[in-house]
């Protein structure tokens, strides 16, 4: 896959991510049919199988379980292949999530996605938001402290991961990149987009296939078609299905 500049940033991401949720967690999801985990060595079948059809853009989030982790094990000696994504603000344990967008909080956070995942810096951390992204933003101290992680070099670029077009314009005003859902049935980031591609900040798409509920040959071509839209991230846990999304991908 021709690889596309995420924004103003130095980095490059493949139009087609992989996102890591289902390889860590399993529960509390909102899929509509359940699935197992997969062992370690399915784990690491599935992720360097990822990097081999040309994927260069992983996302993972410690709220997705032991997502971080699996990925320091399985992939870390080709950390130069693909950027990483992850993110703070949200952890999931036991079974439920909590949220925490204080300064010690983001810190700690940082300080274990590194070690998880067996790098010295993170291409890209988003803030997991809870849906107040607004609040999040003007009220916690999360901007600020993902600000002075940058400038220390411990992160390259950093932005929101929200739920609300609100949220992600008012992003616009720090952020390198933002994560925002966008597909044929939620265009209501669509102008959000095409601002962020005019202010040169870089744009990530999630649950672009609406959870499975569109087309995937019809949903991709959408959403990679939209201006200022640098890469869509698809889970999955079946290698054959993401080489037909690389495939729509880079079919002409």
């Amino acid at each position: 896959m021709q690889s596309r500049l995420l924004g103003n940033t130095r980095l490059s991401v493949s139009p087609i991510g992989f996102g890591a949720f289902k390889i860590g967690r399993n529960q509390n999801i909102k899929y509509a049919t359940g699935y197992s985990l997969p062992d370690d060595c399915e784990v690491d079948r599935l992720l360097n199988g990822v990097l081999d059809l040309g994927i260069t853009y992983i996302d993972t989030a410690p709220a997705y379980g032991t997502s971080e982790e699996r990925i320091g094990r399985a992939i870390a000696h080709r950390r130069g292949e693909f950027a990483l994504s992850t993110k703070v603000g949200e952890t999931f344990e036991q079974g439920q999530s909590t949220y925490d967008y204080s300064s010690a909080a983001v810190r700690a956070s940082i300080e274990r996605s590194l070690s998880r995942l067996k790098t010295d810096v993170l291409d890209l951390v988003f803030i997991h938001s809870n849906g107040a992204d607004v609040e999040i933003q003007q009220t916690t101290e999360v901007v600020p402290e993902l600000q002075d992680l940058k400038r220390r070099g411990l992160v390259r670029a950093i932005g929101l991961s929200g739920k609300t077009a609100a949220g992600a314009r008012l992003a616009l005003d720090w952020a390198d990149a933002i994560m925002v859902e966008h597909h044929l049935h939620d265009q209501s980031c669509g102008k959000v987009i095409g601002e962020a591609a005019r202010r040169g900040v870089g744009v990530i798409v999630k649950k672009g296939l609406a959870s499975g509920a569109l087309p995937a040959d019809q949903a991709i071509r959408f959403v990679l078609q939209t201006p200022g839209v640098s890469s869509l991230v698809v889970g999955g846990l079946n290698l054959d299905h993401i080489r037909i999304n690389v495939e729509t991908a880079t079919r002409d």
